[in-house]
């Protein structure tokens, strides 16, 4: 489908099987009508000699429209306009010689393209891409690009699903993006929308009443068609824009929205054949895909070779909410299941869901999958994204909402766990911009959203206080999305948050225990209220060992834990802690041999194994000297008649 540049020409082919003349409207100086033959199956195709890359045409549909292209390349005046041919093969690529990458030891960082730069384009969003390289990322995921109405939003309501979206640039200004990314060794991935079409520009109802399967719905209205009648062709559609990607932008890797609204019983479910699909496009190339699930149903990253559908990963909001919880006591919505615990978040480390099939109070029903038997890397975990910022009443980020030490403790236990890490737009600079919800429509579409936002958030019942709904945010107003752009400050070096998370990614991608996101070879233990400890075995006797005190300072530790004790012949020594000045920390007290341990406030403490000095063997000491041993340096000061 879509207008391809062949020899002396183009050549358009659209499925339009409820129509029985379809026509090309060529525009400008040029303009002309074109004539399309009917195929098979409803389709409708035919050659238009003379034309080449940016003419800019529309469907003409039994006289009716004219409306752009389902498979448009690019819309220059926004979805109610043309469409414009595109040579995908001008561009000049420099990257012959990437490779891809696989999901093993990725970073992830989560952008928006309009608000990651004050200009909001592709081409400024290249000069921050060195930052992120410095910082330890390795995989920009991009949120959706696809041609959407307005002239903001986040993305979620595309309609021409093969046209970059206009605002940020034209599409080889996102190859160029994608093209400098690869020469920095930065993977890209995009976020793609397969679940429904945006409510503005959609005009997919022209062309054929297939495309929605009006006996189901969603969160956003009909679900698309991927099992009922006349499904093949929208199934193929789908199918090649995820091939699309992959192969024309050089993409390495997808992120699929709201998998759980994806509505298929046919034998082979529509993200299995977009998977297949994905990696044919890619050839040699290694992408990774992952998916946004709910239900947390673990059919989407099982291999197709097990009745799943081969996606690589899958987001895991059971770790953001526990996390989320545990630094601010605030358990509203859907957060109410979650206690933020210290065997909570020991259990997210170790399993990955929380929620593997239990009953959700929230919900009134069984959530979760079996998934304790899956590699931890195939949980991607997150104290920041999108969604989650932007669903506080004032889009607020985590660290504006804790304490500065427990928001270090919690970024430490994120970036060192054995699951896949992300992090979102301006985390690194400590950013304290809001990202909050906006979109760009007209005045009755926006009401209507105005409303839906306010009933969505009305699940945390703190935003109904009136006192509070007169300072939320319009979604509509240009002010909520120049609100959300991201403030870069002049040296990101200096940044205690920029200090605090490259050194975590160079300790996760250095020390060989960390690197190997091992679960199974990870143990935790609760040691206090808000206290517990994670210990990483690696080959004996090589480990590691977390110490993370959410509350107040512990003395003495708990000293009945095997997890504490250090390999024969070893002692603990600290090789990084939270509260360290750099970050902005206030110092822990200095690690003693022989004496009880203090396990600091708000504060996370990783301790390796080194050494032990020489100590007297029992066998070897007389009585008294072996009481003495056992006892307090100032009680065995005390026996001997010294000073207290």
């Amino acid at each position: 489908m879509g207008a391809e540049i062949q020899g002396g020409g183009v050549h358009f082919r659209v499925w339009a099987p409820k129509r029985k003349q379809v026509e090309v409207v060529v525009e400008g100086g040029a303009g002309s009508l074109v004539a399309l033959d009917a195929e098979a199956e409803g389709y409708y195709s035919g050659f238009a000699p003379g034309l080449g890359a940016g003419a800019r045409y529309r469907y003409r549909l039994d006289g009716e429209g004219p409306y752009p292209d389902p498979a448009s390349r690019f819309q220059p005046e926004g979805v109610h306009g043309p469409s414009e041919v595109v040579d995908p093969s001008t561009y000049s690529w420099s990257d012959a010689g990437w490779k891809g990458c696989g999901l093993r030891g990725q970073v992830l960082y989560e952008l928006h393209v309009g608000t990651f730069t004050p200009e909001g384009t592709w081409d400024a969003a290249v000069d921050r891409l060195a930052r992120l390289v410095e910082l330890g990322v390795t995989v920009v995921e991009v949120m959706p690009v696809a041609e959407f109405a307005g002239e903001f939003g986040w993305g979620y309501d595309g309609v021409d699903l093969f046209a970059p979206y206009h605002v940020y640039g034209t599409p080889d200004a996102m190859r160029r993006f994608v093209d400098r990314a690869h020469s920095l060794g930065l993977a890209v991935i995009l976020d793609v929308v397969y679940n429904h079409f945006g409510p503005d520009g959609a005009y997919f109802g022209a062309f054929s009443d297939s495309y929605l399967h009006g006996g189901r719905a969603n969160d956003w209205g009909d679900a698309l068609n991927f099992d009922g009648e006349d499904s093949g062709p929208v199934r193929q559609f789908f199918e090649s824009n995820a091939g699309y990607w992959i192969d024309e932008f050089h993409l390495d890797g997808l992120r699929l929205d709201a998998t759980h609204a994806i509505h298929d019983a046919s034998p082979d479910h529509i993200v299995a054949s977009l998977t297949r699909r994905a990696r044919e496009a890619a050839g040699g190339r290694s992408i990774i895909l992952f998916a946004e699930n709910e239900a947390q149903d673990v059919s989407m990253i099982q291999p197709q070779s097990r009745g799943g559908c081969g996606v690589d990963a899958a987001w895991n909001d059971d770790f953001h909410h526990a996390a989320r919880v545990a630094a601010t006591g605030r358990a509203e919505a859907y957060y109410a299941d979650y206690h933020g615990t210290p065997q909570e978040l020991i259990s997210a480390v170790k399993w990955g869901y929380l929620f593997q099939g239990q009953l959700v109070k929230w919900q009134q029903k069984r959530r979760g999958t079996y998934a304790i038997d899956l590699p931890a890397e195939q949980f991607l975990i997150y104290l920041e994204n999108h969604d989650q910022v932007a669903n506080s009443a004032r889009g607020s980020r985590l660290k504006t909402l804790t304490s500065p030490g427990r928001y270090r403790a919690l970024t430490a236990l994120q970036l060192l766990s054995p699951q896949t890490p992300m992090l979102f737009q301006g985390q690194e600079l400590g950013s304290e911009q809001p990202f909050l919800y906006f979109c760009d429509h007209h005045e009755e579409l926006a009401s209507a959203v105005r409303e839906g936002r306010r009933e969505e958030l009305a699940g945390f019942a703190s935003t109904t206080l009136p006192e509070l709904r007169e300072h939320l945010f319009d979604p509509a107003a240009e002010s909520t999305f120049l609100a959300s752009k991201l403030v870069e400050p002049a040296d990101f070096r200096e940044v205690q948050e920029f200090r605090l998370i490259h050194d975590l990614l160079k300790l996760r991608r250095d020390d060989p225990v960390f690197r190997a996101q091992d679960a199974t070879k990870i143990h935790g233990a609760v040691i206090g209220p808000e206290a517990f400890v994670l210990r990483f075995f690696g080959d004996f006797p090589d480990c590691r060992l977390i110490l993370i005190n959410l509350g107040r300072d512990l003395y003495p530790a708990a000293n009945t834990e095997p997890l504490l004790a250090p390999p024969p012949g070893q002692d603990w020594s600290v090789t990084w802690f939270s509260e360290h000045p750099t970050y902005g920390g206030s110092g822990i007290p200095p690690l003693e041999a022989d004496q009880p341990w203090r396990a600091p406030g708000h504060s996370a403490v990783v301790f390796a194994p080194v050494p032990a000095p020489d100590r007297p063997h029992v066998a070897e000491m007389g009585s008294t000297e072996v009481q003495d041993y056992d006892v307090h340096p100032a009680l065995r000061r005390r026996r001997r008649g010294g000073r207290p």
